[in-house]
């Protein structure tokens, strides 16, 4: 049978979700292309905010990589954005000059953000919050410090404000209305809302109507004028107020719009073979910005695809705020009038405020701050029109406190009827849930994702989830049992590292072979992970596997979003010369290199490089004495300094010194994560070691070792090692840290997360105890470095190092520094 061809335009998370149901219902009935004008494939848009504050990176909100659509054959178009369609001959043009035909054709533009037209909006510096470019725009101006003014007090607007702040900007809030979050919140919960943001640091002006964005003189911004005459200096100013329907490429051909694509229950526009589906479409003269509905649409066009019969009726929304730390859900109609009633529940010393708004005795709207848990319950008897009148007294305490008794947590989960929506991201409900957990034999949050979709969106109902779980597994389920390393096996890390040992396993294949893996050829998890645990355990045996590593790590730089690339020399400890810098300037000049920067680990980062001009700087950069920086490594990648006793009349020891000797001692090494250090010339703390992998601070006395702090996903202060009171105790005792992080960590699991894994105490009792264990992870560090302290820049200009520029879609670059 000839398999029809469909055309999807655009490829986010909508999209992404119909054609898991396409698959899952028939994987032969269309050849299916993919136009996407992003550069990269589909990914969690609800997890930009955790990105934009550093909990998160891209590859963590990753929904579909480029091993998915090769496994379901579907071609996929990056960075290629439709600019035309011929209804009568049936094809999609992109502007990068690819047409192709289609028999169906899906049409998901999404939404454009609405930019206010205040003088000056074209400033560089004014960016909007809608797509991982806009989050990338965000994290370069926050790199550069400064004060951000957000406009806008709804969901978008403040969880830009709260992710910018995070990142360490000064931020400012403007919000045209009387509280935030207007839609969606009523003025007790706003007050309580503004509240927590100006607890966090975050300056919140409600009221505050934007008159102008000032120019800084040079065509960049420079703060905003508000109407009264106010203004705040500024770096950039995030628009955030709003979005459209991006309804002009189906306008343009002659497709039916209002403000959004016009779509029918069966979700068809006014071409029969045209679907339409997401933020661009108007059903019912309504458009929706939420992902569940958007699903629920999905859903109906899979089904109508194949031939089905389909409706989408429309959708009740519930809305919740994507900020760690705020809890807020909200969902119906909440406005006050003659014929509602409302219950509400005030405890200001714990900071939770709910309120029931009720009308003939059935819930019609709710808002929850502070204590969410019963959204889902309130939420199910919105939907349901349950009748309330028997539970009226108690209603506002929850579904726990129903009966007379209060229930424990999971006695109320599981007194849930099972069409009861538990994931309202993706419309998973309770029955959907605990069927698959039975009959699938799941015992995992990660499987329970992988089956259902619940908790994988935004992952505010991982609780009730696993409280499900609680219930249907009983005394079998254990929320800390171990997981697998990857889907290719049934071992864990630990498993898998103690095996490599016990079985002198010392390549790939044998640990495939000897571990039963599942696979052939292992997967974009393990196999890095394999190569790390193998080049660890035996250095001087086993040959590091190139193409089982990074893209950044197999080129030696750090690949960037244009396709170019980013070289960081190596500068001891922080420290260079005017012989180094005029040979940056030489090669900055020789290759025409656009951008030079000055990075976090004072060091310096050059921008811009094409992939035929690497090897040539390299050579050029090798002659000034250069080595790589390792800047994309898994491995050690700065030692930061302050001055020190030579110069600062505050320090004690030579922190510069002493941080040279440690990073000449300890560069080349893989480790499983990224490892930065810093050396304090005395308390006061200027090279920030406190919030380091490892950091040393100057006292009088010697050197206080600190380890396990983080200043990127988490922010967490380090933990005290313990005291020594020379260099050269100092250079052991880190060494062996670093050696035993290597030897027990799992493959990207940072020193900080280890730590808590095992315990500090038992880090401590290893380290600062038992001199004997001490020494030998030093020892076995030494002899490692005989193999690894090579520059691989070097080998690459020698020849030595013959492999090609060969990047693997299906392991993505990492972050620089």
């Amino acid at each position: 049978m000839t398999r029809q061809k469909l055309v999807v335009v655009g490829n986010g998370m909508a999209p992404g979700r119909m054609l898991e149901h396409l698959f899952e219902m028939n994987a032969d009935a269309y050849d299916v292309t993919i136009f996407n004008a992003e550069p990269r494939v589909n990914y969690n848009r609800l997890m930009l905010s955790p990105v934009l504050s550093g909990e998160k990176t891209y590859e963590d909100i990753i929904t579909h990589g480029d091993g998915w659509y090769a496994e379901h054959g579907v071609t996929l178009h990056k960075g290629a954005k439709v600019t035309g369609i011929d209804r009568a001959a049936k094809t999609v043009t992109s502007e990068t000059g690819i047409t192709v035909s289609y028999d169906k054709l899906v049409i998901a533009t999404g939404s454009s953000p609405f930019i206010i037209p205040l003088p000056g909006k074209d400033l560089d510096g004014v960016l909007t919050y809608r797509d991982l470019d806009d989050v990338e725009r965000m994290l370069e101006a926050a790199a550069r410090g400064g004060r951000a003014i957000v406009i806008g007090g709804g969901l978008l607007g403040l969880e830009a404000a709260a992710g910018l702040k995070m990142q360490g900007m000064e931020v400012t809030v403007l919000h045209l209305m009387p509280t935030l979050m207007e839609r969606q919140l009523d003025p007790s919960a706003g007050f309580l809302l503004e509240a927590e943001f100006k607890r966090r640091g975050i300056d919140v002006r409600t009221k505050a109507n934007s008159h102008e964005i000032l120019d800084d003189g040079t065509g960049k911004v420079a703060g905003i004028k508000l109407d009264d005459g106010t203004v705040i200096d500024a770096s950039i100013v995030v628009m955030a107020v709003g979005i459209r329907p991006s309804a002009e490429l189906a306008r343009s051909v002659g497709i039916e719009t209002n403000r959004g694509i016009l779509v029918g229950d069966d979700m068809r526009t006014s071409d029969p073979d045209v679907f339409a589906l997401g933020e661009c479409v108007e059903h019912g003269g309504q458009c929706y910005g939420l992902v569940a509905p958007l699903y629920e649409m999905a859903k109906v066009i899979a089904e109508n695809l194949l031939g089905g019969a389909a409706e989408y009726k429309g959708s009740v929304t519930a809305t919740k705020l994507k900020v760690t730390g705020v809890d807020l859900y909200s969902a119906g109609d909440f406005a006050e009038a003659e014929d509602r009633e409302e219950i509400v529940l005030r405890d200001a010393s714990s900071g939770v405020y709910k309120r029931l708004v009720l009308k003939d005795n059935k819930i019609v709207g709710a808002v929850l701050y502070g204590e969410t848990s019963d959204g889902p319950w309130f939420f199910d008897m919105l939907k349901k029109g349950t009748d309330i009148a028997p539970m009226r007294e108690t209603l506002i305490f929850g579904q726990a406190y129903q009966g007379g008794e209060p229930l424990d947590p999971t006695a109320a989960v599981a007194a849930l009827p099972d069409d009861a929506e538990i994931c309202g991201c993706n419309g998973v409900c309770k029955g959907k849930i605990t069927g698959a957990i039975l009959e699938k034999g799941l015992t995992t949050l990660d499987e329970v994702r992988a089956h259902t979709k619940a908790s994988a969106s935004c992952g505010t109902c991982t609780g009730l989830v696993e409280q499900l779980m609680a219930v249907t597994l009983g005394a079998s389920f254990n929320p800390n049992a171990v997981k697998p390393m990857c889907g290719c096996t049934h071992h864990s890390h630990d498993d898998v590292r103690r095996l490599i040992k016990a079985k002198e396993l010392k390549s790939i294949p044998a640990v495939m072979q000897e571990l039963e893996w599942t696979t052939s050829q292992g997967c974009a998890k393990c196999r890095p992970a394999l190569n790390y645990y193998l080049v660890s355990d035996w250095p001087d045996e086993y040959a590091d596997d190139y193409q089982s590593r990074f893209i950044n790590e197999r080129v030696h730089a750090n690949i960037q979003k244009d396709g170019t690339y980013s070289v960081v020399p190596r500068m001891w400890g922080g420290m260079t010369s005017a012989a180094e810098l005029r040979a940056i300037a030489d090669v900055v000049d020789k290759f025409n290199i656009p951008s030079v920067k000055v990075t976090g680990g004072q060091r310096i980062d050059m921008l811009g490089i094409r992939k035929e001009d690497l090897p040539a700087v390299w050579a050029d950069l090798g002659k000034a004495g250069f080595v790589s920086g390792h800047a994309y490594a898994k491995g050690l990648r700065t030692v930061k300094t302050c001055v020190g006793s030579d110069w600062c009349r505050f320090g004690t020891q030579d922190s510069t010194g002493l941080g040279i000797k440690l990073e000449k001692f300890l560069w080349g090494s893989w480790t499983p994560a990224k490892v930065k250090l810093a050396v304090s010339g005395c308390p006061r703390n200027c090279a920030e070691a406190t919030c380091k992998d490892v950091g040393v601070i100057c006292v009088d006395s010697g050197f206080e070792i600190h380890f396990a702090g983080a200043a990127g996903l988490d922010i967490k202060g380090t933990e005290v090692l313990g005291h020594v009171k020379t260099e050269e105790e100092a250079l052991v005792y880190i060494t062996a840290l670093i050696q035993m992080y290597r030897e027990q960590g799992h493959y990207l699991e940072r020193i900080y997360k280890w730590a808590r894994r095992i315990g500090y105490d038992e880090v401590r009792r290893q380290i600062m105890d038992d001199a004997e264990k001490r020494q030998a992870y030093f020892d076995r560090f030494v002899f490692s470095q005989k193999f690894a302290q090579v520059d691989p820049w070097s080998e690459r200009v020698s020849g030595k190092d013959k492999h090609e520029f060969k990047p693997l879609a299906t392991l993505p670059a990492e972050a620089a520094e």
